[in-house]
């Protein structure tokens, strides 16, 4: 998967973070992504007619997806679709979520790395192709210290009455706000390409050591 590319400044309210500039942004806002949502169908029509048909049902849930999206903290998505010469296009994404959470009486639960990597759980694979998980912490440049996971994990399809899942390389990195208690910016990289995992782990971990409050400096 080796090839250059520029990178892209992605600005957001209180953060920024670097992209290839191949991606393209799936825009989760409340004010501009029922237009560009409708926009993305129809270029997508115009390329292939034989789509025209599911105008509405496409609109309709990629509207609702990106509102699911921004109510659970998104404020940022960003999608690949690279051709490398085989006849299955490579595909990920990155998402920007701002979340916290609070304790039974309240309180809110502690950002500090050390005591996020603690809560979040270890999974081994019992036999060759389970899935996995592995919990660490890294240290973003000019930000600090982050708790991440990263594996081969079983994903919840939002909203499915079936419980159905689906399998993908899964990195998520916790990065705590400054001067926001129990506030975490989350870097979530995702790929159902599963033979390409470790090379998904490296392009997940450079996309997030971009990372950056925008009070701070880069």
């Amino acid at each position: 998967m080796a090839r250059y590319m520029e990178a892209l400044t992605i600005e957001r309210g209180g953060f920024r973070i670097k992209v290839p500039e191949s991606w393209w942004e799936f825009d989760v806002r409340p004010e501009s992504r029922d237009d560009s949502i409708r926009r993305m169908v129809n270029e997508r029509i115009e390329a292939h007619p034989e789509l025209a048909q599911y105008r509405d049902t496409y609109t309709t849930f990629l509207q609702k997806a990106a509102a699911d999206a921004w109510k659970s903290g998104a404020m940022y998505c960003g999608c690949m679709a690279e051709s490398f010469g085989g006849d299955t296009p490579i595909t990920g994404s990155v998402t920007v979520s701002l979340v916290g959470g609070r304790t039974r009486d309240g309180a809110p639960l502690s950002n500090d790395p050390a005591a996020i990597a603690a809560q979040l759980a270890v999974k081994e694979a019992r036999k060759e192709g389970d899935s996995w998980r592995k919990v660490t912490t890294v240290d973003i440049p000019g930000v600090g210290p982050a708790a991440r996971t990263f594996g081969i994990e079983d994903i919840p399809v939002p909203g499915d009455s079936l419980n159905r899942t689906i399998r993908a390389v899964l990195v998520q990195t916790y990065i705590p706000v400054p001067g926001q208690e129990g506030k975490v910016a989350l870097v979530a990289g995702s790929s159902q390409v599963l033979d390409l995992a470790d090379s998904f782990f490296d392009i997940f971990d450079a996309i997030t050591s971009t990372f950056r409050f925008a009070e701070r400096n880069a």
